[in-house]
């Protein structure tokens, strides 16, 4: 019988508010599907509820190695680390334990529970986004080749917009923006990034950046506020990161067949919009009706429109070729005819 009150509301608040699905319930909480709905149908614990928990009085003496083994397990590689059943073989090797399997897994059990992290879920304010590239393979012209995949999203609103385009650099970085503040209709107040080099020309401690011309070009067209997250910290923009997995699965699979890029684009930006339809659990109304709310949190679109595009010094040798990224163009050249 399911004795822990604590954990009982615990579960009862996180599925009854749909925070936690009943099957993840199950599984988090290693608990049968019938005791979940009894949990569900009542507010606490029927029957005798023990004062102070039962006397182990075999496995007394062998909770401090098993702790100690757990313990030492944190350092050990994760594929490495002992199950229940190897702590009890060695119990009784080593330790000439002669109780039984299911105490220990319980005391195991137990330990773990009460190391495990504890998250709090974030609250995301209206008129903030976030921005990520990813990758994905894509047959173009009967060919498989691989793309760097533009994706901004709005945790307040769940709203998400994807490009795809031939590599990532700072001409797609910049047409990616460009393009999400159309379809979003507006410019978020605040944007979170990774450390991209595209983005990022020094990391000078701690939030402190040097951010590139370019960058700098594209936020004071637009006048949004931009966050870079601590190295080595993409949870910090965990949205980004899991709608990117959201659209490689729902809008890439199967690899879709294209004769252009751009094709391919329209057919992205209109699953986006379908994507605005759906509710999420949890929420009130769907992404539409949310990011309408959002949208009078959004700066205005500049009137004048945005130049994606890089600027970069070069000089055109004998043959009037500029190389740029390692391909050579042609530049006008000036003729004079003498007599």
């Amino acid at each position: 019988m399911f004795k822990d009150m604590d954990q009982w509301v615990e579960i009862r608040r996180r599925v009854l508010t749909r925070e936690l699905s009943k099957r993840a319930a199950c599984k988090e909480y290693q608990i049968e599907w019938r005791t979940l709905q009894r949990i569900l149908k009542h507010e606490e614990p029927a029957g005798y509820q023990l004062k102070q928990p039962r006397q182990k009085p075999k496995l007394e003496r062998f909770l401090r190695i098993i702790h100690e083994i757990l313990q030492q397990d944190r350092l050990a590689p994760k594929k490495q680390r002992h199950t229940a059943q190897r702590i009890f073989d060695r119990l009784r090797e080593e330790h000439q334990y002669d109780g039984g399997l299911t105490i220990v897994k319980d005391a195991v059990r137990t330990w773990k529970q009460g190391q495990a992290e504890v998250f709090v879920p974030l609250a995301h304010r209206p008129g903030e986004a976030q921005v990520d590239f990813g990758e994905a393979q894509v047959r173009l012209r009967g060919e498989q080749i691989k793309v760097a995949m533009f994706v901004m999203t709005l945790p307040y609103s769940d709203a998400l917009f994807c490009q795809v385009f031939p590599h990532e650099c700072t001409e797609t970085f910049q047409e990616g923006h460009k393009r999400a503040f159309g379809f979003l209709g507006g410019v978020p107040r605040r944007i979170s990034y990774d450390n991209s080099k595209i983005a990022v020309a020094k990391i000078t401690g701690g939030r402190g950046r040097e951010v590139t011309r370019e960058f700098l070009r594209l936020a004071g067209h637009y006048l949004f506020e931009h966050h870079f997250c601590l190295v080595r910290r993409p949870q910090e923009k965990g949205h980004v990161e899991n709608l990117i997995g959201y659209a490689r699965r729902n809008y890439l699979v199967p690899l879709p067949e294209t004769d252009s890029l751009e094709g391919l684009n329209i057919e992205l930006e209109q699953r986006c919009r379908q994507d605005l339809s759906r509710t999420l659990r949890g929420k009130s109304a769907t992404k539409e009706e949310l990011l309408a709310a959002e949208q009078t949190w959004f700066l205005a679109l500049a009137q004048q429109e945005f130049e994606a595009r890089r600027v970069k010094p070069a000089r055109a040798n004998s043959l009037s070729l500029v190389r740029f990224e390692c391909n050579d163009y042609s530049v006008p050249t000036s003729t004079r005819i003498t007599t």
